[in-house]
């Protein structure tokens, strides 16, 4: 059977990675294939947590600026916290249906729906096999969900942040764009932060830095990207 280069990853998916090619909302078909992946590195042995963006739902304070709406920063954060939490049923729903036993754990504490987050039974839960699904953020507005997958990629003692995009990896400029933007497959922490790459935010990248985890970009769209990670295969950009 193929070894995997790490035993325990927090997977971060965006919410718009969820979407699908709708322009909002969550795409069945997208969570299917995004378990089946799942399913695929639980079978190597692969502990596994995944933190979720809200962008296909609520994206806090930019929804309201974009609609002109006069709300408060941190109402508009938490709105986008309880959005990670519909992404995350929903996932589960898909998971368990797919034969992976999950837990969500929310930072905000909601008892009828998820467990509270607690280090240490995440870390259990981890242990016996189950994913384990992050939401609601780190439970405070003003940090995003890359800086909640830093943190909780801190305090499980995992191997490294998978971060999902829609692109294969970090360029030096937007390749949608860009045509001649540049693919970088190796990235210093430092780099990141000095030339403002679209990465993870500032916070997060700089929470990696200082406890040296290592953060592999790559892209979500193509079927068993994540078990080749996963593998060590050379693929998307690694951040160390």
């Amino acid at each position: 059977m193929a070894k995997s280069v790490y035993k325990r990853i927090v997977l971060k998916i965006s919410g718009e990675a969820l979407q699908g090619n709708k322009t909002h909302g969550i795409d069945p078909q997208v969570l299917l294939t995004i378990s089946r992946q799942i399913k695929e590195i639980r079978d190597l042995a692969v502990d596994v947590a995944v933190v979720l963006g809200a962008g296909n739902i609520w994206r806090g304070q930019e929804n309201t600026a974009c609609r002109g709406l006069d709300m408060d920063r941190s109402v508009a954060d938490y709105m986008g916290m309880l959005a990670t939490v519909i992404n995350g049923l929903s996932l589960q729903d898909v998971l368990e249906k797919t034969g992976v036993p999950t837990r969500v754990m929310t930072a905000i504490e909601m008892q009828k729906i998820a467990e509270p987050y607690i280090k240490r039974r995440a870390i259990r839960h981890l242990e016996k096999g189950r994913v384990v699904i992050f939401v609601a953020g780190t439970g405070n507005p003003y940090f995003t969900t890359d800086t909640a997958a830093a943190l909780r990629a801190m305090e499980i003692n995992a191997d490294a942040i998978l971060k999902a995009t829609k692109v294969d990896g970090v360029y030096s400029a937007d390749p949608m764009k860009v045509k001649d933007a540049k693919k970088f497959s190796h990235l210093k922490y430092i780099d990141v932060l000095k030339k403002g790459l679209k990465v993870m935010d500032a916070t997060a990248v700089s929470l990696c830095m200082d406890n040296k985890l290592p953060i592999v970009v790559f892209n979500l769209n193509r079927l068993g990207n994540i078990k080749r990670v996963v593998l060590g295969e050379n693929i998307g950009t690694v951040v160390s």
